[in-house]
C-alpha cells in the first residue's frame, strides 16, 4: 500500500456494456484526484469505448490484446496486477461477472483479476433482467464471499428503453469508492472511533399510492458527507430517503420514504451518535389523510388538508448531550438571517446556509455560520469540497 494519494496505481477493467463509454470520466476522475491509472479493456469494449479515447486520458497505453502488450509491461496482465493497488472494473456485464466467478481468463480484464492481490472493485452495468437474473446473483454472491467490493448499479432508464436496476453507478461515486479502498490512514484519521449519522435526500409524503408532495433534493451532498467522515475514519449510519445513488462504500445505509420513518430511523442511530449531520430535506407537511386507492380525476378540485410532519433534527436537538449537531439551510430569501435562526433555535454547532437552486447541482455556494462567530462565505465548489471541508470542522468540534 502506498502512502500517498499521487502513487496510486490503479488497474480500470472495462466490460462490453453500453455503459463503458462513462469509463472515460471514471479514468478522467481519478486522475483529477491524483491517481495513476492504466486501462485494460476485454475483447469486445472497443465496441463500445476507443482504446485511443482512454489512452489520451489515462496517458498511458491500454491492455487489449494479451498477445500484443507493450514491451515495457512484460508480461502485462502479471505486471499491472502486482504492481496495483486496487483494481476497478467498471460496466462489468452479466458475462464478464459470470468469467469472474468462475475465474475463466480469456482477456486482459479477467486474466488480471486471476493474478491481482489488491482490493477488487467491481461496478456492473446491465439490463434489469440480466441483473436480477438468479445466475448473476448467484455469481455476485460468490464474488463478494470473496472479498469483492460490489458497487449496485443504479436505478432509471436504461439503454433498451427498460427502467429498471442496472445503470452504472455514478462515476464520481466509483471514483471515491476506488480512492477510498487505497487510500491509507483512514483507520487513525480524526474521525476514527466516532460513529457519524447522516440524513440525506428528500421525503415522500404520499396522496394516495401513486401521488405524493416531495422536493427535488438529489442527496449528492449527504452522500457526499458520509463518504467524506468515511475517509477521515468514522463509523457512519446513512439515513436517506429515495435517491439514484449508492452508499458509499462502508456506510451502514437505512432507506426511508416519508418523514416519520426519516425520524424513526435517525432516532435508533441517534442513541450511538457521536455527531448528526442533518442534510435530509425533509417534508414539511402531510396529508391528514392518504386515500388507500388512486383518486381519480373528476374535473372537481378538492381541497387538501394537511398536516405538520415531525422536524427531524429539532426533535433529536433536545436530547443534544455532547453530540455535535450540524444542520442546513437552503433558503430563497434572507439566507443569513433564517440559518442563523435555524442554528439557535435546534442548538446546532454550525449550520450550512446554501440557496435551494444547489439542490440537484452537483456544485455549491455556501455560508458557514456558527454560534458566536462571524459567518464564512465560501466560494461555489463541487459538494465533496464542501463534504470534506465541513467534516474536517466535525472532527475539529469534536476535539
Amino acid at each position: 500500500m502506498r502512502t500517498t494519494q499521487n502513487n496510486v496505481e490503479i488497474l480500470v477493467g472495462v466490460g462490453a456494456s453500453i455503459a463503458a463509454y462513462k469509463a472515460a470520466d471514471v479514468v478522467s476522475e481519478l486522475k483529477k484526484k491524483g491517481a495513476r491509472v492504466t486501462v485494460l479493456l476485454t475483447k469486445s469494449a472497443p465496441q463500445f469505448v476507443s482504446p485511443l479515447t482512454l489512452k489520451v486520458l489515462s496517458e498511458r497505453p491500454v491492455g487489449l490484446d494479451l498477445f500484443n502488450e507493450p514491451a515495457e509491461w512484460g508480461v502485462g496482465h502479471v505486471t499491472l496486477a502486482k504492481r496495483a493497488d486496487l483494481y476497478l472494473i467498471v460496466a462489468a456485464t452479466a458475462d464478464l461477472v459470470a468469467k469472474l466467478a468462475l475465474g475463466l481468463a480469456d482477456d486482459f480484464v479477467t486474466t488480471a483479476a486471476l493474478v491481482a492481490r489488491c482490493p477488487l472493485v467491481i461496478a456492473p452495468a446491465m439490463n434489469t433482467a440480466m441483473w436480477e437474473h438468479p445466475a448473476t446473483q448467484a455469481n455476485i454472491r460468490t464474488l463478494k464471499s470473496r472479498g469483492a467490493l460490489i458497487v449496485d448499479p443504479a436505478e432509471g432508464l436504461l439503454a433498451c428503453g427498460d427502467i429498471g436496476s442496472g445503470k452504472l453507478a455514478d462515476v464520481r461515486l466509483l471514483a471515491d469508492i476506488a480512492l477510498k479502498a487505497v487510500r491509507p490512514g483512514a483507520a487513525k484519521g480524526p474521525l476514527s472511533g466516532k460513529h457519524i449519522l447522516v440524513s440525506a435526500g428528500p421525503t415522500r409524503e404520499h396522496l394516495d399510492p401513486i401521488r405524493f408532495l416531495s422536493n427535488p433534493s438529489s442527496g449528492k451532498m449527504g452522500y457526499a458527507l458520509a463518504s467524506a467522515c468515511l475517509d477521515l475514519g468514522a463509523e457512519v449510519t446513512l439515513v436517506s430517503g429515495p435517491v439514484a445513488l449508492a452508499a458509499p462504500a462502508g456506510a451502514a445505509l437505512v432507506m426511508v420514504t416519508t418523514a416519520d420513518e426519516m425520524l424513526a430511523a435517525c432516532k435508533k442511530a441517534y442513541a450511538s451518535a457521536d455527531a448528526f449531520i442533518a442534510t435530509a430535506a425533509v417534508s414539511d407537511f402531510k396529508p391528514a389523510k392518504a386515500s388507500a386507492q388512486k383518486k381519480k380525476k373528476d374535473g372537481k378540485p378538492e381541497a387538501l388538508k394537511l398536516v405538520a410532519t415531525p422536524d427531524v433534527l429539532l426533535t433529536l436537538s433536545k436530547s443534544k448531550g455532547k453530540r455535535v449537531l450540524i444542520g442546513f439551510a437552503a433558503e430563497t430569501e434572507a439566507l443569513t438571517r433564517h440559518a442563523a435562526e435555524k442554528l439557535e433555535k435546534k442548538h446546532l454547532d454550525l449550520i450550512v446556509a446554501n440557496g435551494a437552486e444547489t439542490f440537484e447541482s452537483d456544485q455549491v455556494a455556501a455560508t458557514l455560520l456558527w454560534p458566536g462567530r462571524a459567518p464564512e462565505p465560501l466560494p461555489r465548489m463541487p459538494k465533496a469540497g464542501l463534504a470534506a471541508r465541513l467534516a474536517a470542522e466535525l472532527a475539529a468540534l469534536l476535539g
